[in-house]
Parts: C-alpha cells; structure tokens; sequence
C-alpha cells in the first residue's frame, strides 16, 4: 500500500512593479526643487545692469598750459538710458602714460565739460596723456569712454639755431638792424607748447610717405588734411619757430623760421609781446 504523502510547496511569483512611472516622477520632483532654487537665486542676488547703461561718447581733450601745469578741458556726451535713466553722477579721470600720475574728479551730471590739472613736461619732452568718462549709477559705472592727447614742449640748443643775416629785428627805440655778427644770447621757441594728437595708426605718416610734395597744412597748427587730425580734433603734426635774442638786446628769426609765413606772424607779435 502506497504511502500519502502532501504535495510539495508550490511558489508563486507576484509579476515586478513598472519603475518608468516612479522615475518620471522623482525627475519631476527633481526639476520642480532645482527650477524653485534658480528662482530664489536668480531674484534673491543683485542684478546686474552694466550692460544697459549707456556709454559715455564723443571725449575730447584741451590741453593748455599754465605755469608748470597743464590744464585738461575734457567734454563729452552722454545719452541716458532707456533703462537706467539719466546718471548719478559723471566720473573724470586725466592721466600721463600709465596712469603714474593721475587726476580723478566726480561731478554732477548735467555737466558736460570739466577741466583738471596735471604737471607740465619740461622743455624737450612730451606728456602722453588721456582721459576717460563713465556714468555712475548708484554702485555701477557705465564702461569708460577714453581718448589719449599729448602735449608737446621743445626745446633748441645754441650751436643748432643759426641766426638769419639781414633779419628784421627791432630793438626798442631803434629801427632795422642786421643780425650779422651778433652772439646768440637766448633761444626762444613758438609757441613755447602745443598739442599735438597721436597719430593712431600710422595715417598721417602714411599720408606724407604717398605725398612727399604735398602741403599737409590747412591752417598751421589748427587744422591739417582729415588724415593729419587726431580723436580730439587736433593736428597729429606742430609747427614750431625758433627766434634768437643775441647779447646786445636784438632780437632776430633763426634760419628754422626763415621765408615762412606762420613764423613771421609769431615773430611779429613776439616782437610787440617784449617791447610791451
């Protein structure tokens, strides 16, 4: 007789869960927290509005003398900005070469032109300058507009300034007197300093290369042909004249003056400047 025995255990596999929906879920849980952060990040730090200010255009640079100090006139324009609105407030900086010395003033800012100081080349050497405007708004400034200048002070040696024979110089109470024979004293140039633009890329020297016979001069030491004007509306080239006053109170033109119309008006009004 066959013994009974119970079935044996049977398992029965319950089928897996579909995991696409949970992981659709957690990335969209995920995108939700980290859009929530950029949100509060993005409107929680100070935003940024240099890029929609407006720059400050059109620089331009006077430089004159005065005593041992130049005098920078700077103008400039400035269109608000549809965003910003009109500045606070208008910065100003001059300078000489790489800012080794420098001068920096904010004004208002419905002022368009300010004039700051800087010392003067001596005789013989030349002051490269520039100068520089931005808007302020509150804490941020507009970007810098700048434009560079020099300023030229030349300087004469005796034995390079020949007089000229014959010149017409006067000597208070006296008339005509030749300069024949006559020591040299004194070397006096005209204009004592001038500015002169940087010829920013080469244009006025290429200018005068492809027209070696051609006057560059429109209006001596004011206005030159368009490719001699520098940024601030000035000649990339001067004109200096050398007079001589000799040892006995004459007062002479040098052979660097002779035959040149610029030069004979200067010597003229020198000449009324000292018997004055």
């Amino acid at each position: 007789m066959k013994r009974w025995e119970p079935p044996g255990e049977q398992v029965v596999q319950a089928p897996k869960p579909r995991r696409w929906p949970i992981v659709i879920l957690v990335l969209a849980i995920l995108g939700v927290g980290a859009a929530g952060v950029w949100i509060i990040w993005r409107h929680g730090r100070p935003r940024s509005i240099t890029g929609s200010l407006a720059p400050v255009t059109n620089v331009r640079s006077d430089v004159s003398a005065a005593g041992d100090s130049l005098d920078v006139a700077v103008s400039w324009r400035l269109e608000p900005s549809t965003v910003a609105g009109r500045p606070d407030s208008i910065r100003l900086e001059v300078g000489i070469g790489d800012g080794r010395e420098a001068s920096i003033r904010v004004i208002a800012n419905d002022q368009p032109t300010d004039t700051l100081r800087l010392h003067a080349p001596v005789p013989g050497q030349t002051a490269s300058g520039y100068s520089c405007v931005a808007a302020v708004y509150s804490t941020h400034l507009s970007r810098e507009s700048c434009t560079p200048w020099q300023y030229v002070r030349p300087a004469a040696q005796l034995q390079t300034a020949p007089v000229v024979p014959d010149s017409a110089a006067k000597r208070p109470g006296g008339g005509a007197r030749s300069a024949a024979g006559g020591a040299v004293a004194t070397i006096v140039i005209q204009p004592s300093g001038q500015q002169v633009d940087p010829d920013i890329g080469g244009k006025c020297a290429d200018w005068q290369r492809r027209y070696p016979s051609r006057h560059l001069w429109v209006e001596v030491n004011r206005e030159a042909v368009p490719e001699c004007m520098g940024p601030n509306g000035k000649p990339t080239v001067a004109q200096f004249c050398a007079f001589a006053v000799l040892a006995d109170g004459r007062r002479v033109k040098t052979q660097n003056s002779a035959n040149n119309p610029y030069c004979e008006q200067l010597f003229q009004a020198w000449i009324r400047e000292r018997l004055t």
